[in-house]
């Protein structure tokens, strides 16, 4: 007897990093189970790596521009009808609101919303449509602090339909990507024998670089054979240099740019800092961890449910208190550095990666209507 096939719809809107890693998490919910996963690309162009990476039965590349997913979506609606005709899904998986939205106008087609951001629900509108839709619709944040988020905004929606699902890794895979320091040093010019505090993410207002480089400011003297180096790019670029200039730390402030797949090169620091005043998850403090790097991270959002020892937050904008960690993590002995990785990776390997994070799905009240 042939077991009927089922199918499930993930619905995403594009496939720009971290996106991609996204889809193909959510893919692998459903490895080993009788369901099959169509996911489908509101926009972006056909790829084969694309379809490589996301790990599914098929992958449909519905070809929008952006400014088309403004307004009432009627062309994507009807993308998204014809091939619920074709696989009569058993539900769907929905990435941020314009997918939710999408997906919530097929007629009787449970939907499963991700929220990855916060503030998703404050609009007077997205809470009416959100409500509306309670009986098809549940909801996941990638973390407690997006759930509760959601669950503050909607508070006409049922609680127990506002869950949460991490957002994971792969520590395998990511560990043999990783680098071996020499190497990774010598590839981003930075000088072997400093000590590297480290900062990886967009030069926005969100990231709170400004507060990392003051804080800098109080430790260079006392640590001379020190530097802060910082990946990435962003509006403020130029704002940040400056600050950097005022300061008299151009020797000791190195602004990487844009590194295509960073990740590779994090053994090259001897310590992390996350310095967000506004974070829905970090999983650039997972791959910090892998590579075994001690981290310090502002109380904030998703990041102190990763990082769980209160020794290493501060509170936003505290430069003082940052400041006083950075100092405390630079004269950490190797022993004191391997207690802390060893309790990291132990909450990493429990709760962010695929296999942790795949029993808490099939466990969510919700899911209990979809047998595996």
């Amino acid at each position: 007897m042939t077991t009927k096939k089922k199918y499930v719809l993930q619905l995403c809107h594009g496939y720009t990093m971290p996106f991609l890693d996204i889809a193909r998490q959510y893919a692998n919910l459903f490895e080993n189970t009788d369901y099959l996963v169509i996911t489908a690309y509101l926009i972006g162009k056909e790829s084969s790596f694309v379809i490589e990476q996301s790990s599914s039965e098929r992958v449909v590349f519905l070809d929008n521009k952006s400014k088309e997913l403004a307004g009432l979506k009627r062309k994507q609606i009807k993308q998204v009808q014809q091939l619920c005709q074709q696989y009569n899904f058993e539900f769907a998986i929905a990435h941020r609101y314009k997918s939710i939205y999408i997906a919530c106008h097929i007629k009787e087609l449970p939907v499963i919303g991700v929220s990855h951001a916060f503030n998703v629900y404050q609009r007077f509108m997205r809470k009416y449509f959100i409500t509306r839709h309670k009986k098809n619709l549940s909801l996941l944040g990638v973390s407690n602090a997006i759930r509760d988020d959601a669950r503050t905004s909607l508070p006409f929606f049922p609680q127990q339909k506002i869950q949460t699902l991490y957002n994971r890794i792969n520590p395998e895979q990511i560990r043999t990507l990783q680098i071996e320091r020499y190497k990774a040093r010598e590839y981003l010019n930075i000088p072997q024998e400093k000590y590297v505090f480290s900062n990886v993410g967009r030069l926005h207002p969100d990231k709170d670089q400004t507060t990392l480089i003051n804080a800098f400011s109080k430790v260079a003297t006392k640590l001379p054979n020190s530097i802060l180096v910082i990946m990435g790019k962003g509006k403020l670029e130029q704002q940040l240099k400056q600050q950097v200039k005022q300061l008299q730390l151009s020797e000791q402030v190195l602004f990487l740019g844009l590194v295509p797949q960073a990740v590779h090169y994090f053994r090259a620091f001897d310590s992390f800092v996350l310095s967000s005043n506004y974070e829905p998850f970090g999983m650039v403090l997972l791959e910090a961890i892998i590579a075994e790097l001690p981290i310090i991270a502002t109380n904030v959002g998703g990041a102190k449910e990763i990082i769980s020892d209160e020794n290493w937050l501060f509170n936003v904008g505290d430069v003082d208190k940052l400041a006083e960690l950075m100092l405390k993590i630079h004269s950490l002995g190797n022993n004191e550095k391997q207690t802390i990785h060893k309790h990291n990776l132990t909450c990493l390997q429990n709760t962010f990666t695929d296999q942790a994070v795949k029993k808490v799905f099939w466990q969510l009240p919700f899911m209990q209507n979809f047998p595996r």
